[in-house]
């Protein structure tokens, strides 16, 4: 019997034998949606890792859903989970590093093969279009080749993707959670410089009518994050271990220039949250609980993620979990 059944008929007296049956419970009446966030990807690039895939979300809202940031696996991971693609009917992007959209052409590409005509909106910062128009020109010689049958129709995967552009500010709504955009400081351009209007990097607050959630995205320390995460149920916010990162591009990379690996170090430290760090913006800003992303930590133990724990928790004493691929929250 369903929890909710056992609800209705709890109290009630089993009917005897050769009585008249017991009147039938009072129907249940519907559950009102409820809202979810799941991590599919929590690797922070640039360096890809086997057990965790690129920066990527998904928000559920009853049976409808959004992708937040969209890194390479994304449609991998949303395969794990008991969403079809055919509920996402838009992706929210923060900024436009690689590593936040690599996995968009592969939604899409899916999209046009299986015939999901539905409208998916495309949210993000200035340059979003550029992208987005990139991507649909990239699918042009396997969308006119289809299938390779002579005479077979062909539909333009334009026709079904709308482009909206955010800047500091900006609000939208997802069926009935509303949405509010601010600038973040994972760029350091100079305000209203031509830079600054050109390249945003976003930060998300999504209210539902059950539940209040801030997304980081990427970001260093920021008083506009902490105003749009204020009271919030869930913060899901960035970290970064700078040295283990450094390390892991040496790695990978050991021909990188001195110029660019300094250039980069200076980005990781100055544009992204150490652990006290998150645990200033978590207590500063009020936040119910806390779950960490962007691990840029690929051989971290257990001991080094509960030691990450205890940074945060130094100033923040609410609940934190350190995530992984397909949480859910």
């Amino acid at each position: 019997m369903s929890p909710a059944l056992a609800l209705a008929n709890a109290g009630a007296e089993p009917a005897a034998s050769g009585d008249a049956p017991a009147p039938a419970p009072a129907p249940v009446p519907p559950q009102h949606a409820s809202t979810s966030w799941f991590t599919l990807g929590t690797m922070g690039g640039p360096i890809a890792s086997g057990p965790r895939s690129q920066p990527a979300n998904l928000l559920v809202r009853g049976r409808d859903a959004y992708l937040i940031d969209c890194g390479d696996g994304a449609l991998e991971r949303l395969a794990a989970t008991r969403i079809r693609l055919q509920q996402v009917h838009a992706v929210i992007l923060s900024h436009l590093h690689f590593d936040h959209t690599a996995g968009l052409q592969a939604v899409l590409g899916l999209r046009f093969q299986t015939g999901v005509e539905d409208k998916l909106t495309i949210y993000g910062p200035p340059g979003t279009r550029a992208v987005v128009d990139g991507l649909l020109a990239s699918m042009k010689p396997a969308v006119e080749a289809g299938y390779g049958l002579p005479g077979e129709p062909s539909a333009n995967p334009a026709n079904s993707v709308a482009v909206v552009e955010l800047t500091d500010g900006s609000t939208f709504n997802l069926e009935d959670v509303a949405v509010t955009v601010r600038q973040n400081t994972h760029y350091s351009f100079s305000a209203g410089s031509a830079a600054d209007r050109h390249f945003k990097s976003l930060s998300f607050r999504f209210a539902a009518p059950d539940r209040t959630i801030a997304y980081t995205g990427d970001t260093g320390p920021s008083p506009a994050v902490e105003q749009l995460a204020k009271d919030a149920d869930l913060l899901v916010s960035e970290m970064i271990d700078v040295d283990r990162t450094v390390a892991n591009v040496r790695r990978n990379s050991p021909d990188m220039s001195v110029r660019a690996m300094v250039g980069m170090t200076q980005h990781l430290s100055t544009h992204h949250l150490a652990p006290e760090q998150v645990g200033e913006l978590a207590a500063r800003a009020g936040v119910k609980s806390v779950v960490v992303t962007h691990i840029v930590a690929p051989t971290a133990s257990a001991g080094d993620l509960l030691d990450y724990l205890a940074r945060i928790s130094a100033t923040y004493r609410g609940p934190t979990v350190i995530a992984e691929d397909l949480d859910e929250f």
